[in-house]
């Protein structure tokens, strides 16, 4: 098994995309990025933390390659925006692929070129690549949050305008 982590803006939306495929044993929200030890949801949406909210994918590289997933990520987020994702605005939302070991970096940034070559956005691919640190799980009610309140997190995701974007850019 292998590790991947992601930033894209609330990670109750991120959970879904990667949690449906053979090769996927888990999906984890967390932190991750920040100078805050164990910090609290609370500590992370204030901002001061330096933490992002991530998930972190434990998979097997022989059924579900890092290419996939990173494939799955691009689709997910607005890559241009820097300062959030869409209603989710501030520091600990703004988009990163967190790589845990040196092919991750050259697997990620190959695909992020690939994407800025593709002329899919008129803005720059601004998504930061950083080295994996400390991840620091959410707290419980942040797990699996499509599954235990499907209904908040369809409102949710429909106030959001990630939907609304993710049609308009990928026809998702």
């Amino acid at each position: 098994m292998e590790k991947a982590t992601f930033a894209g803006g609330c990670f109750w939306c991120m959970v879904k995309p990667f949690d449906q495929f053979d090769g996927i044993d888990s999906v984890v929200s967390g932190y991750m990025g920040g100078h805050v030890g164990n910090p609290t949801y609370e500590d992370v949406k204030k901002g001061d933390s330096g933490h992002l909210e991530v998930v972190q994918i434990q998979f097997d590289p022989t059924i579900f390659t890092y290419e996939q997933l990173l494939d799955i990520y691009w689709q997910q987020i607005d890559p241009t925006d820097n300062e959030g994702q869409f209603q989710d605005r501030g520091e600990s939302y703004r988009p990163a692929v967190f790589v845990h070991t040196d092919e991750q970096f050259e697997k990620a940034t190959i695909s992020k070129q690939a994407l800025a070559d593709s002329g899919r956005f008129s803005k720059p691919i601004i998504t930061a690549i950083l080295p994996a640190q400390a991840f620091y799980i959410a707290e419980e009610y942040h797990q699996d949050f499509y599954k235990k309140e499907p209904e908040h997190y369809a409102k949710d995701r429909e106030l959001s305008g990630r939907d609304t974007f993710l049609q308009e850019n990928w026809n998702k």
